[in-house]
This record gives structure tokens, sequence and C-alpha cells, in this order.
């Protein structure tokens, strides 16, 4: 069997993840220039979340916290691993489908749900017309995900890492597409999203084959070890979706202020980018490993990828954190400022920036406390975690906005994640020594934090004498790429000084890569 080689696993789904984040900001990039903040840009956010919300749930929340844990040990243990993989594979199928149609026909209700502040003008209609559209790619992408899960569960990340920059690809191309053809963009857009969604399934299809693993469509079976799996994928979805409900709540508190659910929506796809290659690298590498070294007994060998997992994430992560609150108007003015996309667009979307940019390592660091519990099959206590967290978003989402406004539900969503990951630093505790971070871990956790301090601080003394470079549009873009070479230097400079980290490890993590 294939070993897992964790860094080497850590970037190689990094570095796909990097790829479809850099290629999903040129999506949003187009997605501004050619639409904009707006009536239309709302309506396609609130449809396109749809699907991406019960992804969180069919996909990779019941699949990665349930299927790979119980598909993992099935394959160390030699029993019918495949066999297994095939029932799921029924079993999704057919729970999927039906789920896609029930919402083509309830789709009224479930953006009324999600955006009510659409109801009695124009963006509702249109975001019905574009669910319709949309939401079909929840099967492609809950059947991939499956198949993602099997790839990862024997060591092969590469093409699961690699399908989500299909999506962005398609959807790049059709926008230009539109554009350079005299059409509306936004068919082209909306229209291209299940398309790419059978791209995506068919690559990792392939990929599965190529591993040994044949599946094909049948009949779903309710078998004990499916009345197992959808035991715990059941509050496994909820507590994996936590950071979508959070999301949706916010959509739907931003709803009544035009214009506020497309700030948000570009916000939030900038902190996605350290959160994707970072966060999720690291749940989808650990959580098939740490499964298969409990099932084998080496608890020594557990810590060990606990603990280099949540320093890798930090490592990479708060320097994130703090460039996105030392210097959050520079970053979306280069990269949204043009077109339809105003510098009052820029003004408000850079506020919501820096306040995700404070609730970043909570959302990175839920990927890493998360695999401990799924490992062990408990998707409970993630689910009492996520309800809590999810009343207190909630709560202040709408207690906040008479108050704040628009802003509201981002400073909800941050707030939350801090509260979900010390409800689950404080039950890993009773795990034991396996679920503690080790000598090495604490003693680099206070440099890595100190070194991102270090940057934070001088990317923002930096910023204030040179900060008139940003409203000159020649310039902008060599400021913003000066900024981070400098931010870049600075931090490993220093990080590497005071032992945060040493360079050399990188070095042999990307040659093992």
């Amino acid at each position: 069997m294939k070993p897992i080689r964790l860094m080497a696993g850590f970037f190689t789904v990094g570095f796909w993840t990097l790829a479809s984040r850099i290629l999903g900001f040129a999506r949003e990039i187009l997605l501004a220039a050619y639409i904009g903040p707006g009536p239309v840009m709302d309506a396609f956010v609130a449809a396109f979340r749809l699907p991406n919300l019960f992804r969180r749930f069919f996909a990779e929340g019941a699949f990665n916290a349930a299927f790979v844990p119980m598909f993992s040990k099935r394959l160390e243990g030699g029993e019918d691993a495949e066999g297994f993989a095939q029932q799921a594979f029924n079993l999704l199928g057919a729970a999927v489908l039906t789920l896609v149609a029930l919402a083509m026909i309830f789709m009224p209700a479930l953006i009324w749900a999600t955006a009510s502040g659409f109801v009695g003008d124009e963006r509702f209609d249109l975001a019905v017309g574009y669910g319709k559209i949309a939401f079909p790619y929840i099967l492609f992408m809950s059947l991939a995900a499956l198949f993602s899960g099997v790839l990862n569960a024997t060591g092969r990340f590469a093409a699961a890492a690699a399908a989500p920059v299909l999506l962005n690809v398609f959807a790049c191309a059709a926008m230009l597409a539109g554009s350079a053809l005299g059409g509306e963009v936004i068919d082209w857009l909306i229209w291209v999203i299940p398309v790419a969604g059978v791209a995506q399934l068919a690559l990792v299809w392939v990929a599965a084959e190529r591993a040994g693993i044949r599946l094909r469509p049948g009949l779903p079976r309710l078998s004990p070890a499916m009345r197992r799996l959808v035991r715990v994928a059941f509050p496994a979805a909820l507590a994996m979706g936590v950071t979508q409900i959070n999301l949706v709540v916010g959509q739907l508190v931003a709803s009544r202020t035009e214009s506020a659910v497309s700030w948000l929506f570009t916000a939030d796809r900038l902190y996605q980018l350290p959160l994707g290659v970072v966060g999720i690298a690291v749940g989808i590498v650990l959580l098939p490993d740490l499964s298969r070294r409990l099932r084998a007994g080496d608890d020594t060998g557990a810590r060990e990828a606990y603990s280099r997992a949540g320093e890798f994430s930090l490592i990479l992560t708060l320097p994130s954190a703090m460039a996105l609150m030392a210097i959050p108007l520079p970053l979306v003015a280069v990269l949204f400022q043009r077109g339809a996309f105003t510098p009052e667009d820029s003004a408000a979307t850079a506020i919501a920036v820096a306040i995700y940019g404070l609730g970043l390592p909570a959302f990175m660091l839920q990927k890493v406390f998360q695999p401990l519990f799924f490992a062990r099959e408990d998707t409970k206590s993630p689910f009492r975690y996520a309800v809590v967290a999810m009343v207190i978003n909630a709560v202040l989402a709408f207690a906040l906005y008479p108050l704040l406004g628009w802003i509201a539900p981002a400073i909800a969503t941050t707030v939350a994640g801090w509260t979900m990951v010390a409800q689950l630093a404080l039950g890993a505790r009773r795990m034991g020594e396996v679920a503690r971070f080790d000598t090495r871990f604490h003693g680099r956790a206070w440099r890595i934090l100190m070194a991102s301090l270090i940057m934070g601080a001088a990317l923002y003394a930096v910023l204030i004498p040179l900060g008139w470079v940003f409203d000159l549009p020649s310039w902008r873009y060599l400021g913003l790429l000066a900024l981070i070479l400098f931010a870049a230097v600075v931090y490993f400079g220093v990080g590497h000084l005071i032992g945060a980290f040493r360079l050399s490890e990188f070095r042999r993590a990307l040659r093992r890569s």
C-alpha cells in the first residue's frame, strides 16, 4: 500500500490549491470587471452559493469526515475497501439526485431562505433563474468528492487537488468568450458551471480507475456499513459546513443592503486564498494519515503528524492574516478595482477583508483540530460545537446589523470561527498525549507569531509614506508586487533568524513533493 508522505502531500495539495485560487482570483477579477457589485452580481452570488453550501454537506463535509476514515481503515486492514466505496457511491448518487430534483421544484423557497432581502426587487427572479441552472453542479461535485477521498486515502493527492482548477478555467474562458462575442457575460458564466462539474468528475473518476479502484453506478443499498456511514456523516456534514452556514446567515443579513452581498463575497474570496492553500491542504492530507496511524496503533506517529500539520499551518497562515489586516485596501484595489468595480466598492470590501483576516487563523486551525475527531469517527462532538458557533454567529449578525450595518456578518463570522476553535481545542484534551502538540511545536509557535507581527508592522509602516503609489493606475501593480516581496523577505528572514523555521525544511519538502 502506498504510504502517505505528510509534508510532500501538504505541498502537492497546496500547489494545486494555490493554482485553483489564483485562477479563482482571475475569475473574480473578470466577474467584478464585467458585471460588478449590484443586482446581477448579488443574484449570481446567492445562486452559486447554494450548490457550494450543499457541497459542504454532501461532499467535503460528509465524505472527508466520515467516508475517508472508514475507507482508510478498511484499506489499512486489507478489508473490502473497494466494495465499501461502491456502496457509498451508489448511496451518495441517489441522495444527491433526490436533492437536485427537490431544489429544482423549490428554488424560490431556497432563495427566500438564504437571501430574503431580495424579495420585491429584480434580484429575486434573477437568483431563482440562475439557481436552477447552477444547482446540478452539486451532483457532479459530490461524486467527485467521493473519488477524491478514495485517491487521498491511497496517498494519491495530485488529481483530486487539481480537479477544482477546471471550474475556474471553464469560468474564465466562458466570461472572456462572452465578452468577445458580444453576449451577456453572466449567461455564459452560469451555464458553464454544470459543464465544469462534469469535467471535474471525469478527471478524478479516470484517476481512480488508474489507481485500481473501479466504481460504476448502481442501485443504493442500506447495508450495515452504509447505516454506520450515514450515522457518522450526518453530524459531520454540519460540523464541516459551519463556515458555509455562517456565510449564508451573513448573506441573509447583508441582502438588506444593495451590493453588500457582492462586497462580502469578494472579501471572502480574498481570505479564502491562504485558507485554501494551507487549511484545506492540511485537512485533506492529515485525515487519512491520522486514520491509518490510529488503526495501526502508532500514537507517536499520529502526534508527530498532528504537530507538524499545526506547525505548517501557522508558518503560512499567520503572516497571511497579518497582511490582510495591514494592507487590505491595496490588495482589494489592485486585484478588483477596474470596470464596474469602483473605488467605493474597494473601500467597503477592504473593511470586510481586514475583519476576515482577524478570523483567518481560526478558520485554519479548525482544519487541524477536526481530523483528531473524525479520524476516531467521532462526528458528534464537532457537531455540538458547530451548533454553538452557528448560534453565536446568527445572534451577532442580526443584533449588530442595526448598529453597524452590512459589516455585521463579517464580525459575526470571525467571532464564531474563534468560538469553534476554542471548543475543538478543549474537546481534544480528553484524547490524551496524541492530541497535544509536541515540544517542537510549542518552541516554534511563538516565534512564528513574532515574525508575523514584525512583518505586519513593517508592511503598515511602509504603506504610510508610499500609499500614494496605489492611486496611480500604472504603478499600483508594481507597488503591490513590491509590498509582497518586501513582506516575504522580512517574514522569512526574521523567522529563520529567530528559529521559527529553517528554510532548508521547505527545500526538502518541495523536492519530495
